[in-house]
C-alpha cells in the first residue's frame, strides 16, 4: 500500500463502505420525494419504472463512480485527471462532480434545518396544544429567514465537525452509530403504520399500478415527465454525478467485491424508499388525509396533522423528525467529503483547514437558499411549466437534479466504458469473487444502453424546458 493511501486511509471494513454509501444515497429523497412521486405517477406503474432505471442505468452507473475511485484512489478531480493522463475534457467532468456536491449541499442542508426545526416543535409540543395550526407552521418557518438561517447553521455545523476528523474517526463512527439508528426507527414507523394505520388504502395506494399516470398529462397529451422524474429519482437517491461515490470508491480496500457492494448498496437505497413510502401512507390514509401534497408539503404540512390525532403521535413525530434529519446527515458528509477530499488530495490542503473553508463557504452560498423564501422572495432564477418564477432554492434544486447530476452520470459511463483500459476494468470487476458474467452484461449496458438513454432523457429534458426538439426536428 503507498504512502499516498495510507495517508487518506481507507475503510476498515467492507461493510463499513456499504454502511457509508449507503448513507450517502439514502437522504431526504428517499423519504419525502419517493413517496410523493410514487403516488403521483402511478403508485405501482411508477416503482416498477424507478426499480427499471435503478437497475439498467444505476447500478451501472453506480459500479462505474466506485470502480474510478478505488482504481485512481483519488478525488473526483484527480481521479479523471489521473485515469485519463490529465486529459482537460475529463477532468472538467470532475470539477462538475465537485461542483455538484458543493452545490447540492448549500440547499440541502436548509432543508435539512427543517426537520431539526420540526424535531424541536415535537418535543416541545407545539403540534399538540389546542388550537394550533399545525399546516400553518411550515408557511411561518418559510417566512423567518432567521430562524431558517439558526438551523441551516446547526446543521452544517454538525456535517462540519463530523468530516473534519477524517475516515476513521470521524465517517465511520458517525456512520456507525446514525445508519442502524436510521433503520431501527423506519422500521418501528413501518410497523406503527401496518399494524395501527390503514395498510390497505397505503399499499394499494402505493403499490397498485395505474399506468394511464405514466404516459398523459392532464390535458390528455403525452409528457415524458415521469420518466424524466424515474430517472431524476434514481440518480439523487444512490448519490450518482455528484462525485460522492467516486470519493468513498477511494477509500475502499482492493479485496471487496466492487459489483455485489454496488448491488447491496442499490437494494438498502431502494428498500429504505419503500419503507418510507410505506410508513407514510398508511399514516395518512388512516387519517383520511391529502396524500397528493409534493414534496415538503407531505412531510411538514400533512403529516404532522396525522401525528397529533393519533395516540403516542409526539413520540412518532419525534421519530419521524429524527429519521430524516439522521437521514440527511449521512448524505450531508458525504457531500461535503467530495469537495474536501479535491483541497486534501490536489490542493495539499490539511484536513482540518479543508473542512473549515469549505463547509463555511458552502453554508454562505446556502444562506441565499434559506432566504429565498422571504428576504429573497421576489427573486427569481427559472420559471416553472406555467410560467411562474421558482425561487432560488427551487431553481438551484431544479438545475442540480435535472441537469448537472444525469450529465454527470452520462459523462461517467462513457469514461468507464469506452476510455478506461479494459483490462483494469475487468480486473476491478473481478477481483473479491466478482463474476464474468457481470461484467459483461455490465460492459454492454455501460456502453450503450445507460448513456444513450440518459442523453436522450436529458434531451427531453431540454424540450420541457426550452423545446429544443421542437426547434431543432420541427417535432410537435
Amino acid at each position: 500500500m503507498s504512502d499516498d493511501v495510507k495517508s487518506r486511509g481507507l475503510w476498515s471494513s467492507r461493510l463499513m463502505f456499504i454502511l457509508a454509501a449507503a448513507g450517502s444515497a439514502i437522504g431526504l429523497g428517499n423519504i419525502w420525494r419517493f413517496p410523493y412521486l410514487a403516488g403521483k405517477y402511478g403508485g405501482g406503474a411508477f416503482v416498477i419504472m424507478y426499480l427499471a432505471f435503478v437497475a439498467v442505468l444505476g447500478i451501472p452507473v453506480l459500479v462505474a463512480e466506485i470502480m474510478i475511485g478505488r482504481e485512481s484512489r483519488k478525488n473526483p478531480v484527480g481521479a479523471f485527471s489521473k485515469l485519463s493522463s490529465g486529459h482537460k475534457l475529463w477532468t472538467a467532468v470532475g470539477f462538475m462532480g465537485v461542483a455538484a456536491g458543493f452545490v447540492i449541499l448549500s440547499y440541502y442542508s436548509v432543508i435539512a434545518g427543517w426537520t431539526i426545526d420540526y424535531f424541536v416543535k415535537s418535543v416541545d409540543g407545539d403540534y399538540f396544544k389546542p388550537g394550533a395550526d399545525i399546516a400553518g407552521y411550515f408557511a411561518s418557518l418559510l417566512a423567518d429567514p432567521y430562524q431558517q438561517a439558526i438551523w441551516h447553521t446547526a446543521f452544517m455545523g454538525a456535517t462540519i465537525a463530523i468530516v473534519i476528523f477524517g475516515i476513521k474517526e470521524g465517517l465511520e463512527r458517525w456512520i456507525g452509530i446514525l445508519m442502524p439508528a436510521l433503520f431501527l426507527l423506519l422500521l418501528l414507523l413501518v410497523i406503527y403504520g401496518l399494524t395501527a394505520g390503514d395498510a390497505k388504502g397505503g399499499l394499494s395506494y402505493l403499490f397498485v399500478p395505474d399506468w394511464s399516470k405514466l404516459v398523459t398529462n392532464t390535458a390528455g397529451d403525452y409528457t415524458p415527465l415521469p420518466m424524466l422524474e424515474a430517472l431524476g429519482q434514481a440518480f439523487f437517491s444512490l448519490s450518482l454525478g455528484m462525485g460522492a461515490m467516486i470519493t468513498y470508491g477511494s477509500y475502499l480496500g482492493d479485496d471487496a467485491s466492487l459489483p455485489s457492494s454496488a448491488v447491496i448498496i442499490a437494494c438498502l437505497d431502494t428498500m429504505i424508499a419503500i419503507l418510507a413510502g410505506i410508513s407514510i401512507y398508511t399514516i395518512l390514509f388512516q387519517y383520511r388525509l391529502d396524500p397528493s401534497a409534493q414534496g415538503p408539503g407531505l412531510v411538514f404540512k400533512v403529516l404532522p396533522l396525522a401525528f397529533a390525532q393519533m395516540p403516542g403521535g409526539r413520540i412518532l413525530a419525534m421519530s419521524f423528525f429524527a429519521l430524516l434529519f439522521f437521514a440527511a446527515l449521512t448524505s450531508a458528509i458525504s457531500l461535503l467529503e467530495v469537495v474536501v477530499a479535491y483541497f486534501v488530495d490536489d490542493r495539499k490542503w490539511a484536513r482540518r483547514g479543508a473542512t473549515i473553508v469549505m463547509g463555511t463557504i458552502i453554508w454562505a452560498l446556502g444562506l441565499f437558499s434559506a432566504f429565498s423564501y422571504n428576504l429573497l422572495g421576489s427573486v427569481t432564477i427559472l420559471t416553472d411549466k406555467d410560467g411562474n418564477g421558482m425561487p432560488v432554492l427551487d431553481s438551484i434544486d431544479r438545475v442540480a437534479n435535472n441537469y448537472m447530476l444525469p450529465i454527470g452520470g452520462f459523462f461517467i459511463a462513457l469514461f468507464a466504458g469506452w476510455f478506461m483500459n479494459r483490462d483494469s476494468v475487468k480486473k476491478q470487476l473481478l477481483e473479491g469473487g466478482g463474476s464474468p458474467l457481470f461484467f459483461r452484461i455490465w460492459l454492454i449496458l455501460i456502453r450503450f444502453v445507460s448513456p444513450l438513454a440518459i442523453a436522450l432523457l436529458i434531451l427531453f429534458q431540454l424540450d420541457s424546458d426550452v423545446g429544443i426538439l421542437k426547434r431543432l426536428f420541427g417535432m410537435h
